[in-house]
């Protein structure tokens, strides 16, 4: 069962999404809060939740402002920005607070259901405009500093930055699951970083 959240100040959008989402299967979503702030006083008072909807312009506290004070409070939370906001530096800063995730708010909601549950079994869900945003400033900003890592690490993060899993990492590279987590461990410890997403954002800004 995955437990899903939505932080939308927008009715006609929070009301849809949540009642879609309640009503799928080995789905739990409890909370649609119009603020941060009235999320963080729901999310107190329910089960843990798996994956969290957030948005960016939001009455009171930013989506972008909250990620890294969500992320303190329940670290284990995965967060998918859904906003209009496409330009690369809310997407850059959303990825490097924490989050794991970043759709448009015309993705269909069946693709939003697959982006949950993508995000819970570890990927990195981007609606195909953001993705060809972050290629297109990927190539403008590629550095040409000797990257630290080997060629099947570049492999992996490369499957990272296409938002894979580890597991599919794993299919597509023909190793096992143990082995591509070994190598990400590593990759880790070059880069200096603790996490997939400021691995991402290091490969999008050109520093690997």
């Amino acid at each position: 069962m995955i437990s899903v959240a939505i932080v939308e100040d927008i009715k006609d959008i929070r009301e849809p999404l949540f009642q879609f989402l309640s009503t799928q299967e080995n789905f739990l979503c409890e909370i649609g809060a119009e603020s941060v702030e009235e999320f963080i006083i729901k999310a107190e008072n329910s089960l843990p939740v798996d994956v969290l909807l957030l948005d960016i312009g939001l009455p009171g506290l930013s989506g972008l402002g909250a990620i890294s004070m969500i992320k303190d409070k329940w670290p284990e939370i995965n967060i998918i920005m859904l906003t209009v906001f496409d330009d690369a530096d809310k997407i850059f800063q959303a990825l490097q607070s924490g989050a794991v995730g970043y759709l448009v708010k015309n993705t269909p909601l069946h693709k939003i259901r697959e982006a949950i549950i993508d995000t819970y079994e570890g990927g990195t869900p981007l609606s195909p405009e953001i993705a060809r945003k972050i290629i297109q400033f990927f190539e403008k900003s590629k550095s040409q500093i000797k990257s630290p890592l080997t060629d099947k690490e570049k492999q992996i993060v490369a499957g990272m930055v296409d938002g894979q899993s580890f597991k599919m990492i794993a299919l597509n590279l023909g190793n096992t699951l143990d082995t591509i987590k070994s190598h990400a461990k590593n990759i880790y410890r070059k880069l200096q970083v603790n996490s997939k997403s400021e691995v991402i954002t290091k490969s999008l800004r050109g520093e690997i």
